[in-house]
């Protein structure tokens, strides 16, 4: 089993628990305006790797990983290569590396399915809380991403759900608010993290002659995001 990579970070520590060996996987369906990472979107492209060959690279820094780490599979969409996260997800069962999946949840079918039978915890990008902004501003519907968590609490699947915050967009309480009342509604979701929109990738899209969608909007202060994570703390 092959599969294509965008890119590799070796010691990742923001793409799930410890240090951990994050794969970028090449291709996505989705065109979200914040994304990071347009150069991941084409489906062809990126370096060919075996399922075996990725794994036995990120066994060498499995010294790196302590107790927490492991491996994070990330993209672009990584389920759009579903057969190859699962081989390379197995594979990191059979060395005791602990197995982790970035994911916009927009995709589920039985081959997903397989893929996050092998799967030790989901970061879960919920962009938005309402529909009419996943149809404006990400390309795909928000039932579809309420399906998906569904059926990873079915599953039992630890989950961290994750929310870019993007001043004008979603940045008020009343978003956060409806954030923490899914993450209550689903015991599979044990984290909530509110990340900062940044504006870092300005250069990608430049480069590439597309423009940045939100390349407008500011970022948001460290001030407003104090205030929604203290939001989390509130008691629903």
């Amino acid at each position: 089993m092959s599969g294509y990579v965008h890119s590799i970070q070796s010691l990742g520590t923001v793409d799930g628990p410890g240090v951990r060996f994050v794969a970028f996987l090449q291709g996505c369906h989705l065109r979200c305006k914040c994304c990071h990472n347009p150069d991941t979107w084409a489906m062809t492209g990126g370096t060919a790797y075996t399922a075996e060959g990725l794994v036995e690279k990120a066994a060498r820094y499995r010294e790196y990983f302590g107790e927490a780490g492991g491996i994070t599979l990330s993209g672009g969409e990584p389920l759009l290569q579903a057969r190859f996260v699962q081989e390379v997800f197995s594979l990191c069962h059979r060395r005791g590396i602990h197995t982790c999946l970035d994911t916009s949840g927009s995709v589920l079918n039985e081959e997903v399915k397989a893929a996050l039978a092998e799967t030790d915890r989901v970061l879960l990008d919920w962009k938005y809380t309402e529909e009419a902004l996943y149809r404006a501003h990400v390309g795909c519907r928000l039932a579809v991403v309420e399906e998906f968590l569904t059926y990873l609490n079915e599953q039992n699947v630890p989950v961290t759900l994750r929310q870019v915050i993007i001043p004008t967009v979603n940045d008020t309480a009343e978003n956060v608010r409806k954030l923490k009342a899914v993450a209550a509604a689903h015991p599979c979701v044990d984290t909530v993290e509110l990340l900062p929109f940044r504006k870092i990738c300005q250069t990608k899209y430049d480069t590439m002659g597309l423009t940045f969608p939100f390349g407008d909007l500011p970022e948001p202060s460290a001030e407003t995001m104090a205030a929604l994570n203290a939001i989390l703390s509130e008691k629903i």
